[in-house]
């Protein structure tokens, strides 16, 4: 059988999930990988599993894994073995596989064999190494392959702390986090000690790099969840500036643009996230734009108290030039990766006085 991670996480996490027999999973992002031994090792612990790390450093490891679930233990009933290298298995190990796998379907023993690979691509799956897992056991792809799934994911992630986050906190933590999934998890896993502290796991998640292993819950979802909204995420993202995106906002919509250099200035001064303040510009740009097309500003989630600034700025501009505003920010999400030599705060001050009525360049 062969699932997606965002397939099989979720059935992971429930109490019920079963664990034994074959497991492969494959993926070029190793936090995955670690978020599945996460959500098996609850199992293998309730079961009285032996787990034990077996790392292939030939073709004749195989043997020792074998031999490891040949094993009995008088204080275990059963093994896991979280199996990892890249040495395919000969063709008598295979076979051993997938009686292996065949057992543990018939129920003859309840063994565990997780093996962890890089991505393997089509050919490789079409390999007889690879059809006891497909066929008699469980595959699971470790890749992340678009931004909603990294989404999704993180979502779980942020029930299993006990949180749930508004669409507009979403798009401000994957813009904050620079849609990088182990910083975004971590923000989550702050944010749980913040707002949520009677459902935040009691262990703290290393925060190295994406390959370094990380805390999880303990695979039960908690039964209440703590609603963040934008301003939750806000006050928990706070910065040592004088100054937040917030006020960066209000001085563009209110056309001042003499504070918004002061702001732009300060949040530079004081490594503000290029990622925020980019999200902070382009959110009021993308609203105008809206609203000069027409859109009701309740629709678009505009707040009564800020309605009054929205319709300022909207009579500042016309549609000719918010025209121009895609192309801007886009430059300025290329200057933020580097792909352009262009500093980025050059390019965010401008689209910030762009936005609050004064024009630095004429195109």
């Amino acid at each position: 059988m062969q699932d997606t991670f965002i397939q099989a996480y979720p059935k992971l996490l429930q109490p019920a999930a079963a664990v034994a027999g074959l497991w492969l999973a494959h993926g070029d992002e190793p936090l995955l990988s670690q978020w599945l031994i996460d959500a098996m090792r609850p199992h293998w612990r309730a079961q009285n599993y032996a787990i034990k790390r077996i790392e292939l450093v030939s073709v004749k490891s195989w043997q020792d894994v074998l031999s490891e679930l040949g094993s009995q233990s008088l204080f275990d009933d059963a093994s896991a073995l979280i199996v990892t290298g890249n040495h395919k298995p000969d063709k008598a190990v295979i076979a051993a596989l997938e009686r292996f796998a065949i057992e543990a379907q018939a129920g003859t023993h309840s063994h565990s064999l997780l093996w962890l690979t890089p991505k393997q691509d089509k050919r490789s799956q079409s390999s007889k190494w690879f059809a006891p897992f497909a066929q008699y056991g469980h595959v699971i792809d470790c890749n992340l392959y678009n931004e909603q799934q990294r989404q999704q994911l993180l979502q779980i992630q942020a029930q299993q702390f006990g949180l749930t986050l508004s669409q507009e906190a979403w798009q401000l933590l994957m813009s904050h986090t620079e849609h990088h999934l182990l910083s975004a998890y971590q923000t989550l896993w702050r944010l749980s000690y913040l707002f949520a502290p009677q459902l935040a796991p009691a262990a703290t998640p290393h925060q190295q790099s994406a390959s370094t292993s990380t805390s999880s819950t303990d695979g039960k979802a908690p039964t209440e969840n703590v609603a963040l909204d934008i301003d939750d995420l806000q006050a928990a993202l706070v910065s040592d500036a004088q100054f937040s995106v917030f006020d960066l906002s209000d001085a563009m919509l209110a056309g001042n643009s003499a504070q918004v250099v002061k702001i732009i200035t300060q949040l530079k001064a004081t490594d503000e996230p290029t990622t925020l303040v980019l999200w902070a510009i382009s959110k009021d740009m993308r609203q105008i734009m809206q609203l000069l097309d027409g859109q009701d500003p309740q629709a678009l989630g505009i707040w009564r108290s800020k309605q009054g600034l929205y319709q300022q700025a909207c009579r500042r501009q016309s549609k000719a030039k918010t025209a121009q505003w895609p192309a801007l920010l886009y430059r300025c999400d290329q200057a933020i990766k580097g792909l352009i030599r262009q500093p980025a705060w050059e390019l965010l001050l401008q689209a910030a006085l762009e936005l609050s009525g004064k024009r630095l360049f004429i195109t």
